[in-house]
């Protein structure tokens, strides 16, 4: 007997720590896909006995399958039956009150219509007839434009926050479910994710102050001074919602929750080609971007403004400001004076801008020609040859 007994410890010792694991009802863990049989998916659930799925819960809308042998998946246990744990990774349609009821004290998700707007908020339908509601603020971590079309007659997955009246008066989150899967993100990102990493992101909203892009379950924000290399005044004519961009991690701050992207830097560099496009002596046609006190703003290409300075502006008389002589978005020929490739400058001039100094030689010029046709045309000269000279002492005689 005593051989028998210790023979049946050290079995229980040898037995992986892991096999041994007991699950408690809504208890959610991540289990390994280790075979798929017609309805049915095989668990490795880390206990004795095999976790068992549906397999619908891995069927995409096409009839295709989403995971595959080996692939993980989050879970959560429902209950033991004969040598089988049944698993599930949210609660469908066919339930009842009973499968209601025991999803919200085990926090399991379960699957809902958007039925209709109602007063506060959404109806969600779920197992066929059972009434819930949602409220506006629950349904999803976005602020959306059109609550109404974005959500009725959609299938989303909720978590049931308040069940009362057996199952008459039920309250229900998207958005809860939304927070942890963002968590989640967060979680596997904060060990991938790096500044200056270029990351594949879809945009989400669309602000006076940037656009947010969902770069895999978290918002990364592209502020409207790095949506382009070009000045940006209205975000929307260069961005749409839902539109596919590639962005590049300027910072991260997951403390605050808080991640700042660029577009511009994915894109070329117009100042890379400027000098050659552009060279000092030339003249080119522009657009006035805009007026400050010192000068009137120029913009040559997308990306490339130059400074008509205030002193070159007024046709050689003195002006106050930009705007007695110009207007946004007023179109204008100028002389590219010199170029600051470094700090990003170029100096212009409007094509018949004349400096001070050439100004003040033509009119010293024209000063000169003033005099000289203003003296009295020169009398004819003598020669002084012999012959004038006596005719000129025979004229001084007949005078006398």
């Amino acid at each position: 007997m005593d051989t028998m007994s210790e023979s049946f410890e050290e079995l229980l010792r040898q037995e992986d720590p892991k096999k041994m694991r007991r699950l408690a009802p809504g208890q959610k863990i991540t289990a390994t896909i280790v075979g798929i049989s017609g309805e049915s998916v095989f668990l490795d659930v880390g206990s004795k006995s095999e976790g068992v799925m549906n397999s619908a819960e891995i069927t995409g809308k096409e009839g295709e399958l989403t995971k595959a042998i080996g692939d993980t998946v989050d879970v959560y246990f429902l209950k033991s039956r004969s040598s089988e744990s049944l698993f599930t990774t949210r609660i469908g349609s066919g339930s009842n009150a009973d499968h209601l009821e025991e999803a919200w004290r085990s926090g399991i998700p379960i699957e809902g219509l958007v039925k209709s707007e109602i007063k506060g908020g959404f109806e969600i339908t779920m197992g066929g007839n059972i009434r819930a509601f949602c409220p506006f603020s629950q349904m999803s971590l976005r602020r959306v434009t059109d609550p109404a079309l974005e959500f009725i007659d959609t299938r989303m997955v909720f978590r049931i926050t308040r069940f009362e009246e057996g199952g008459r008066n039920i309250v229900v989150s998207a958005r809860a479910i939304q927070e942890e899967e963002r968590e989640r993100q967060k979680d596997l990102l904060k060990t991938s994710l790096q500044e200056g990493q270029t990351v594949q992101g879809t945009v989400t909203s669309i602000r006076e102050f940037g656009a947010f892009i969902d770069i895999g379950g978290i918002d990364a924000l592209i502020p409207i001074s790095e949506i382009g290399w070009s000045r940006v005044d209205n975000i929307a004519e260069y961005l749409s919602v839902g539109q596919e961009v590639k962005a590049i991690i300027k910072s991260l701050d997951w403390e605050k929750n808080r991640i700042s992207a660029s577009l511009r830097e994915t894109l070329a560099d117009p100042w890379d080609s400027v000098q050659a496009q552009f060279p000092e002596g030339s003249t080119h046609p522009g657009k006035v971007a805009r007026l400050t006190q010192f000068g009137a703003f120029v913009t040559l290409a997308p990306g490339i403004d130059g400074l008509v300075h205030i002193s070159k502006l007024g046709g050689g008389r003195r002006i106050h400001h930009p705007r007695e002589v110009l207007e946004v978005e007023q179109n204008i020929d100028v002389i590219v004076e010199s170029i600051d490739t470094a700090g990003r400058k170029i100096s212009l001039a409007p094509a018949d801008y004349v400096s001070p100094e050439v100004q003040e030689n033509v009119e010293k010029t024209e000063y000169r020609h003033y005099i000289e046709k203003s003296k009295p045309a020169p009398t004819q000269q003598s020669t002084g040859s012999l012959g004038e000279l006596l005719k000129a002492r025979m004229a001084e005689k007949k005078t006398r």
